[in-house]
């Protein structure tokens, strides 16, 4: 029997944390189900890594500080089926009920804290050391757990019933089917799609599952926003726990994923993308990758249930099992064998190279690539600061700078030996007569990529080269711009008659303005290659 790797070399510690919220977890929340029901719980190794980070404490966090004690505000964790998400869950929730979770000051050296001063007589306590964060629990907890439906959200309440049932927490907490009294005042509600008039209220912590699943079709993304509103008024902080999510669908999980805010603790391991969930072996490895630190998975298992819904629904296996975030439909280029040509390396000013443009004006993206003449595709960068050719219009305001578009066609023209630019026209028209004018109409070509044939044509030139990896005197790689893998990702082929297809978005929220310009520029290298023109010409006058 295969079992999960340990991941406990991976996980170091080297920050101030409420150190004894781990141990008060192991302590009073029992094994909640199986043979092993009502023993002793040892918190998996990337169980104990989310812990420490959720309660990661600020330096400067001085007593009276609630939220802002913390270095994040709230966490989210991506992990697979089966590697024990909801039973942590419900520890963590325990925890904020009557754990010692709020910042109390730094220790001296000797401090107790006494589960006796807190009402529990369950004799169990804990001794700082000096320098340490200290906790102390929540006057009165006021928690909800939330997911779309009540099987859902079992997930979390079923085992954290059972961990007070199994253990000291049951002399004051009073466990019911919808919800759990906490002492006098405090209490855990749980909330679902179906039963939305208990949001609104104060709340000190909020356990979000499943929010790959949220979005604004259920109502569920306004259960989210509402939530954190209410939790800010209280000092209170979040965590979210899901699968990987289908990026068609515009998830909360998603957007907590894209967020760029610092104070948002994010756990989602994943295996490298080179390795292919369709492939038996490379399926292998990624569980071994995303499974470490669970140690009680049996992978033969999971690889018994992921090639079942793989004859069905390979996405759902991914994102399920592998931990990826796949849409539902095929993707136009398999993301594995795009990352398999990643090789990055310099490329030296006055490289004949040729160019792909593809702009926008204010909701998609502006970009462009380069590709020398053995087939390595890059983003170019421009200006002082070394910037990359992608202008994301939300970065400016609402609209592509077209300034510095110029500037940067400008300065690649003078550094690089510019063969040719295959150039999309709309919305750039009067730019792109401007660059014909400038650098002559040799080098600088409109191609339309409305023009279904030609396009069909070009995607698949370069789809072949990669999945091929040569083809005639180039053996294609790329920079491996983090963008344009994602972009990629997100690019869909919709079918059109005479067996071609036109390339669309994974949902309209997603972008894929980075694949055109990588098609472009790609289709301007065969080009110029089947003309002859890869070689620097060398022209000679002789005088009479």
């Amino acid at each position: 029997m295969a079992k999960a790797a340990d991941a406990a070399a991976e996980f170091v510690v080297d920050f101030p944390t409420l150190w004894i919220v781990p141990d008060w977890i192991e302590a009073h929340c029992p094994v909640p189900d199986g043979f092993r029901q009502g023993e002793d719980l040892e918190l998996y190794p990337w169980q104990l890594w989310c812990t420490v980070n959720h309660y990661r404490v600020r330096p400067g966090a001085s007593v009276g500080q609630l939220a802002p004690a913390f270095h994040y505000r709230r966490s989210q964790i991506v992990a697979p089926q089966k590697t024990g998400k909801g039973p942590w869950s419900a520890t963590v929730t325990l925890a904020e009920a009557a754990g010692p979770v709020v910042f109390n000051g730094w220790a001296r050296g000797g401090e107790v804290y006494r589960c006796s001063d807190h009402g529990c007589s369950c004799g169990w306590w804990y001794q700082y050391e000096a320098g340490e964060p200290m906790g102390t629990p929540w006057p009165t907890p006021l928690i909800q757990l939330v997911a779309t439906a009540e099987d859902q959200v079992d997930n979390v309440y079923r085992p954290l019933r059972n961990m007070v049932k199994h253990g000291p927490l049951s002399e004051f907490m009073r466990v019911g089917e919808e919800f759990t009294r906490v002492g006098e005042q405090g209490r855990i509600d749980t909330v679902t799609s179906s039963a939305m008039s208990r949001l609104g209220n104060p709340i000190t912590f909020a356990n979000q599952d499943e929010t790959g699943l949220w979005n604004t079709a259920n109502k569920l993304r306004r259960v989210a926003e509402t939530q954190r509103r209410g939790l800010a008024g209280m000092g209170g902080r979040s965590m979210e726990t899901t699968n990987g999510w289908d990026p068609s669908e515009n998830s909360v999980a998603q957007t907590t994923s894209e967020s760029r805010r610092k104070d948002i603790f994010k756990y989602h391991p994943q295996a490298p993308k080179t390795l292919s969930y369709g492939n038996k072996r490379d399926r292998r490895k990624i569980h071994t990758v995303v499974y470490a630190g669970s140690s009680h998975v049996d992978l033969d298992a999971i690889e018994a249930e992921a090639a079942e819904i793989m004859e069905k629904d390979p996405a759902q296996a991914e994102r399920f099992f592998g931990n990826r975030c796949v849409a539902g439909s095929a993707s136009w280029l398999d993301g594995a064998k795009w990352a398999a040509r990643s090789q990055p390396r310099h490329v030296r000013p006055m490289t004949r190279i040729v160019l792909g443009f593809d702009g926008s004006e204010v909701d998609d993206w502006t970009a462009i690539r380069a590709e020398t003449m053995d087939g390595y595709q890059f983003t170019p960068l421009y200006g002082p600061n070394d910037e990359p050719t992608i202008w994301n219009p939300a970065d400016y305001g609402g609209q592509v700078p077209a300034a510095e578009v110029h500037a940067a066609v400008s300065q690649l023209m003078a550094r690089y030996d510019v063969v040719r630019m295959y150039a999309d026209p709309p919305y750039w028209e009067t730019e792109i007569d401007q660059w014909v004018d400038l650098y002559g109409e040799e080098r600088v070509v409109r191609w339309y990529t409305r023009r279904i044939v030609q396009m069909h044509a070009a995607c698949e030139r370069l789809k072949t080269d990669v999945v091929r990896g040569s083809s005639g005197t180039i053996t294609f790689s790329h920079d491996g711009c983090p963008i344009t893998a994602d972009h990629i990702a997100n690019t869909r082929a919709a079918a059109r008659p005479m067996d071609r297809y036109v390339l669309r978005k994974a949902s309209p929220s997603q972008k894929i303005d980075a694949t055109i310009p990588s098609i472009l520029a790609h289709e301007a290298l065969g080009d110029v290659i089947a003309a002859g023109l890869a070689e620097k010409q060398m022209s000679f006058y002789y005088g009479s």
